[in-house]
């Protein structure tokens, strides 16, 4: 084989390849049309040279392949005119033919056109067509890709705009030919009606033959399942199942007669291969038969070829798409839609960054689709420390699968961390510690639902813990905790004895169990609704699936529904607790999605503050999650004395327009427009400060003394006051921002942050080890630093690490509104400039005492009184700005005051000396 040659070995490869796609393969010589219903005939002679393979089906030729050697696979697209040349050519004894298939292939890259498509375009493709589907697209009334191009209008009737929006995008998405599409939607939010609704439409509108819905465990296949069975369209009074057929695979069986084919991936994955899967890795997406897999490639399968469905659809795709998943997606012809509530760069890239829609869990939240979370700390001695039993105890050991005992004496200590807690060591007082807090903590969470003797009813918990094991402990720990039976309290993982199904259903619709333990089945896309409460007995590495974990708490419920399994509850669900209990919120991944930013600001201070014109984001973003929260319990009389209290829009419009403000993108195209730049012309900083500034006194309209006299009002008709009980027993059971360990992690995670960007970020190098060049920060580079720490580390914000550092330091340190003034004073406190936390603009006042001092001393000539009201507004200026410029002499509030020509008066050849010398001092 090493001496064939490359171009016949590579006819060789094609031949066998058609041969399994249901080709007859035959030279001119023996050509025999009727001897299949596809035959590939090698070397047809056309007008301009014999073409490599004539398509003939049923007798009528169709379509032609270029061949070229394995070599030529990166430049094959440019073979595409060659190939042209040949089909646009006569045939010898046939003459013109339409031979709208065109394939150009080494046998290892195979690129296809349909010219016949609106804009015919080449694309990849695992093998060639079958030829019964050749002659299927022949029969038909134009191609799928010319059929998407006339989509009716879609109607907004019973979809949430953010469905609407992803739809409408989608479909704009096909139009265009686009293979790949990314629908990010917060949970909660509708993915999989959403996903529902484009297919219906395409099945009827567009004439798709097939669609896959791919799923990644077999209880996401379920659920789908139901929901397409529950699926009734806004323009047909019938059941999706009663006007198409759809099928769950639970066999290596797949039907050629149903529309839509819903299936794990893993054994999509086993029918392409001919094996027997593996019933475990239905399960979930990281057991033994999935992720971890070596790769095994995926071979031409005749039963399932690659063009069997026209639009595959997988959800929770930013688990779905890597290493052995990725082949089942790429061997098929088809459209890929992914829907994901947390992408990631992988999830982008395999996508094409083609994102048609992106609708966050806070802008749901806003919205009413979500609810917002606190989050509740709960830290003991051992999970912080860890312990030590000593040599020569006797201590039980117990077997981590069949939990057979046995006695045994120490021969030496045995030291743990509180990371090996639960599997390493158990110690079932913690466990016993934990459960307790955090039964102890419910009146504080939960204080209107307080009943006799304080005790309030459970609310549905959802606790996470680290193994199967570990679930076992809990269970029994939590029954004995709360006084209950068996029936208060269940495991749900894919190990437990009960039927997970059964389980989980009872847990959302009935009133027991009033607490689920998993360890990740439902982590991810099972719909709980009445979860209240959400656990961590674990720590997660992974963000997207802390927040997928955390997304089980998300949705809303309504009163009634609510009421139906928690009869203490007087309304709606208004939001959930996220109970921390390992330290899961403060891990480096971590960015929970809250809207909530000053939870310790009661809403009458809040809607007061910013009334009196204070429109710092923190304060925006917490407010509107509070009037989201808010509506949700207000009836129609309610809603009426809102609109009066507003002007006009309801809670969740202002709280919308609230959340907008620091939009950047519509900031930026404010700016623009207010300053009359192109749409290429980036705004300056300043411009966009004054945009923002615009949107916030907008937006804030609706804010007054007025709105909260009518959300006290409504409160009065629908609460009762009841008092707080006693203090927790433990000592670190509280709010998650009012605990040390809180603070300490946030102060270390931003100084680890900043000593690690030292040396890449200019502002930082300054700061840590070339002080000399004090004069050389910038408002552009305490920016670039700003901006690393967003994109980074957001879960560092400014004013989160600014509330650790004064609890810390134990000063009374008014934070600034502008983060540009709290990043600067942040970066001097963990640099060492500061001792303790200090506001920059008192930094540079006092700076500016002791450089006038320092000039007024002996015999320096004085500065006069005018000339020191100038360098007054120079400090004001550096103490928002960084630095001062002698350009800023043109603008506010130099300018009205003479601008440089006066300063130049003033202090005359002196001035320019006189700017870098505060520049450098100010900030010393």
């Amino acid at each position: 084989m090493s001496n064939q040659d490359p171009e016949q070995h590579a006819r060789e490869h094609i031949d066998d390849q058609l041969r399994q796609a249901g080709w007859e393969v035959q030279s001119r010589s023996e050509l025999n049309p009727a001897a299949s219903r596809g035959v590939a005939v090698r070397e047809y002679p056309t007008e301009v040279g014999p073409a490599d393979y004539l398509l003939l089906v049923d007798g009528a030729p169709v379509g032609l392949i270029e061949a070229k050697r394995e070599e030529e696979g990166q430049r094959l697209n440019r073979v595409e005119e060659q190939t042209a040349a040949y089909a646009d050519a006569g045939l010898k004894h046939v003459g013109e033919a339409d031979l709208r298939f065109r394939y150009e292939t080494t046998g290892v890259v195979t690129y296809f056109t349909d010219r016949a498509d609106p804009e015919p375009r080449s694309r990849e493709v695992f093998r060639f067509h079958r030829p019964e589907t050749l002659a299927e697209w022949r029969a038909e009334t134009g191609t799928l890709r010319g059929r998407l191009q006339q989509l009716p209008e879609l109607s907004d009737a019973g979809l949430r705009d953010c469905q609407f929006t992803a739809i409408h995008n989608l479909e704009d998405s096909l139009r265009r030919n686009r293979p790949r599409a990314l629908i990010q939607m917060a949970t909660g939010a509708g993915k999989t009606y959403t996903a529902i609704t484009a297919i219906y439409r395409l099945l009827k509108h567009a004439g798709v033959r097939r669609v896959l819905f791919l799923v990644d465990t077999r209880n996401l296949g379920k659920q789908a399942e139901g929901e397409f069975h529950d699926y009734i369209p806004q323009d047909d009074n019938r059941k999706f199942t009663e006007l198409y057929t759809v099928q769950r695979l639970t066999s290596s069986h797949v039907p050629t007669d149903g529309q839509v084919c819903i299936s794990t991936i893993q054994r999509m994955y086993s029918v392409l291969k001919g094996e027997e899967l593996d019933e475990t890795a239905e399960e979930h997406p990281g057991s033994p038969a999935g992720m971890d897999r070596e790769p095994v490639p995926v071979d031409y399968n005749k039963r399932v070829p690659p063009e069997f469905f026209d639009v595959i659809v997988i959800d929770e795709c930013h688990r779905s798409i890597y290493n052995l998943w990725r082949q089942v997606l790429e061997y098929f012809d088809s459209f890929l839609v992914g829907l994901t509530a947390t992408p990631d760069q992988r999830t982008y890239a395999f996508f094409q960054q083609n994102v048609v829609s992106e609708y966050t869990l806070e802008q749901s939240v806003v919205d009413g689709v979500n609810v917002d979370h606190r989050i509740w700390r709960i830290d003991t001695e051992r999970t912080r420390e860890g312990g030590q039993i000593e040599a020569e105890e006797v201590v039980e050991h117990r077997e981590r699968l069949s939990r057979e005992r046995r006695w045994q004496q120490l021969d030496e200590p045995v030291v743990y961390e509180g990371r090996q807690l639960d599997r390493d060591v158990v110690n079932p007082d913690q466990i016993r510690t934990v459960l307790q807090a955090y039964r102890d903590a419910l009146p504080h969470m939960f204080p209107d639902r307080a009943g006799e003797g304080g005790r309030v009813e459970v609310p549905k918990t959802l606790i996470f813990a680290k193994s199967d094991s570990h679930a076992d402990d809990v269970i029994r720990t939590a029954r004995q905790v709360f006084d209950a039976g068996n029936a208060f309290c269940k495991k749900v993982t894919y190990r437990s004895e009960e039927n997970a199904d059964r389980v989980l259903s009872a847990f959302r619709n009935d009133y027991n169990p009033r607490i689920a333990v998993t360890v990740d089945m439902i982590a991810t896309g099972t719909d709980v609704k009445p979860i209240e409460a959400v656990l961590f007995m674990r720590d997660v590495k992974s963000r997207t699936y802390y927040t997928q974990m955390v997304g089980r708490g998300t949705r809303s419920l309504d009163a009634e529904g609510l009421r139906r399994v928690t009869p203490a509850a007087h309304g709606p669900k208004e939001a959930f607790v996220l109970v921390d209990a390992v330290g899961v919120t403060d891990s480096e991944k971590m960015e929970t999605g809250t809207l909530e930013r000053k939870p310790s600001v009661a809403t009458k201070d809040l809607i007061e503050a910013v009334t009196m014109g204070q429109r710092d984001e923190e304060s925006l973003r917490s407010l509107a999650g509070r009037l989201s929260r808010f509506a949700k319990r207000v009836d129609e009389p309610g809603e009426r004395e809102i609109r009066e209290a507003t002007g006009g829009p309801d809670l969740p419009a202002v709280a919308a327009e609230l959340l907008a403000v620091d939009d950047p993108d519509r900031v930026a195209e404010e700016a623009r427009a207010a300053n009359g730049l192109p749409e290429h012309v980036e705004p300056t900083p300043e411009q966009c400060d004054q945009a923002r500034e615009e949107r916030a006194r907008r937006a804030t309209a609706a804010v007054t003394g007025h709105l909260h006299e009518a959300m006290e009002s409504i409160k009065r008709r629908q609460e009762q006051v009841i008092d707080d009980v006693n203090p927790d027993a433990v000592v670190t059971s509280d709010w998650a921002e009012n605990t040390e360990a809180h603070r300490q992690t946030l102060a270390q995670g931003f100084a680890d942050w900043a000593r690690t960007h030292r040396d890449d970020l200019d502002a930082l190098t300054i700061l840590f080890s070339e002080p000399h060049r004090r004069k050389e920060l910038t408002r552009a580079r305490i920016s670039e630093v700003l901006e690393a720490l967003r994109r980074e580390r957001p879960d560092l914000a400014p004013a989160k690490v600014w509330a650790a550092y004064a609890a810390l330091d134990e000063v009374q340190a008014r934070r600034p509104e502008k983060e540009l003034a709290q990043i600067i004073a942040l970066m001097r406190r963990v640099a060492g400039w500061d001792e303790q936390l200090t506001p920059f603009d008192e930094t540079v006042r006092r700076n500016f005492q002791r450089w006038i001092f320092g000039e007024h001393a002996g015999n320096a000539p004085k500065f006069t009184k005018e000339q020191h009201r100038w360098l007054e507004m120079i400090r004001d200026h550096i103490a928002t700005s960084v630095r001062f410029e002698v350009d800023d002499l043109d603008y506010t509030p130099f300018d009205a005051e003479g601008g440089r020509g006066r300063m130049y008066q003033l202090f005359g050849d002196r001035m320019g000396e006189v700017i870098e010398e505060m520049n450098e001092e100010m900030v010393a």
